[in-house]
Formats: C-alpha cells, structure tokens, sequence
C-alpha cells in the first residue's frame, strides 16, 4: 500500500486531498497543528523539531516507509508595513517558517529517504499563483514563501530525476478556504474583494479545495515522470503564463 504524509489535512486543501488520496487506497498520514488521532499527527512548524518529529511518526505509521510527500501546510496572515517592526519580522519568520522552511526539512527527509531505498519517490508542492505574480501589499511574505516553494521544486525536480525522485508543484489561485484558524470559507472571499475579486477571474468564481486536490492527488499517483519540474496552474485563467 502506497504511504503518502500530507501536511496541513485539519480542513480545506489538504482535508480534500487526504479524502481522495485514501478513496484511491493510500495510507495517508495527515497532519495538524494541533489535533493528533489515528488520522493526522500534530506538529506545530512553528517549533523547530516538528518537521523531523512529523517524518518519524509518518515513517513509523508506514511501517518504515512513506512513498509520497504532499507539503499542503500554509499560513496566510496580513501583515502591513505599517506593522511594529518586532511585529512585522515576527510575522514574516512565522509565515516562512510553515509555508517553507518546514516543507523543505520534509523535503529533505523523503530525499534521503528514497535515496537509500533506492526507489524512488514523489514531491508534490502546494505552491500559489502569488509565487508567480506576487499578492497584495499585506503579503510580501506570503509570496516569497511560495516563490521560493517553486524554485525549491524546480531545482529538487533537475537535481535528483535519475534516481527517480519526482517533484510537482500546483500553483492555486483564490480558493474557496480559509488559512487562519479565525477565517471561514466564504470570509476568505470577502475578506479579499468579494465581488471586485470574482471580476478578476474570467471562470467567475474561486477554485473549489476538490478541484485542487484533484490535481494534486494525480500528481501524486498518476502524472508520468516526464512531467517532473511542471508548475499547474489552477486559477482560473485570472494570471496566465
């Protein structure tokens, strides 16, 4: 049985894809800040050890084995330059810390990993449009995080291909979920435009966390190694590139 360790699986993206990933079979090892169960082991990235703490309880609940890494875990909070500068830089580590920091320790992990087995494995990154065309003046940090997440993959995806070591990043526009604890689906969208949002996406609506599973999860279990490297975009057509 395939094991796969999705980070961030408490709600949203994530939830939908470790419901899909287990549909198609998958022991899937899920993850929360908080919640620790028989489905989703809880490691705050804010702590440093939390990542390597996550790859061994995922390690051992794969009886010694994790196929697949989904890094999915991401903290979107404003934080204007108008913020205290204690306030501000604590914001900003916080928000690089989880979205990539903690993904490239658990990158690290599953490289080694599959290295030593000799058999390969799959990355796939939750990246977003705003690694792309960057995001509102309260989210320098959130789109360095995830710009820096796409160069991550790129150069991890050239750099270990012949040993079989696959990597695949989905670039999400707006999607119809929250990423702070007090944010709700439908205050995600108004809280960034309501209805001025939506007339920036030609589809006239926000992505649904199933349609950005269901590309992860075919990342994850069915895209051809020929497509390692590749960044799908999934907004929309509100930033075609």
């Amino acid at each position: 049985m395939t094991c796969i360790l999705v980070t961030g699986t408490s709600r949203g993206i994530g939830e939908a894809i470790a419901v899909q990933l287990r549909q198609r079979g998958a022991r899937v090892v899920g993850h929360s800040s908080r919640t620790h169960d028989g489905h989703m082991v809880a490691a705050d990235f804010l702590e440093p050890a939390a990542p390597q703490m996550l790859w061994e309880e995922a390690l051992s609940r794969g009886d010694g084995n994790v196929d697949v890494l989904v890094n999915n875990a991401g903290l979107f909070e404003a934080n204007p330059i108008d913020t205290g500068d204690i306030s501000w830089l604590d914001t900003w580590e916080d928000t690089l810390r989880i979205n990539l920091t903690a993904a490239a320790l658990l990158s690290r992990f599953a490289i080694r990993h599959w290295r030593e087995r000799g058999r390969g494995g799959r990355i796939v990154h939750i990246a977003s449009r705003a690694g792309h065309r960057g995001d509102s003046p309260d989210h320098w940090h959130y789109a360095a995080s995830k710009a820096a997440m796409l160069g991550m993959h790129k150069t991890i995806a050239r750099a270990y291909a012949k040993e079989n070591i696959l990597s695949f990043a989905v670039a999400p526009g707006f999607t119809d979920t929250g990423l702070t604890d007090d944010m709700g689906a439908g205050d995600y969208v108004e809280s960034r435009g309501g209805a001025s949002l939506l007339a920036d996406i030609p589809l006239g609506r926000v992505a649904t966390p199933e349609e950005i599973a269901n590309i992860a999860v075919f990342c994850a279990l069915d895209a051809p190694a020929s497509m390692t490297g590749a960044v799908i975009d999934a907004n929309g057509a509100s930033y075609v590139r």
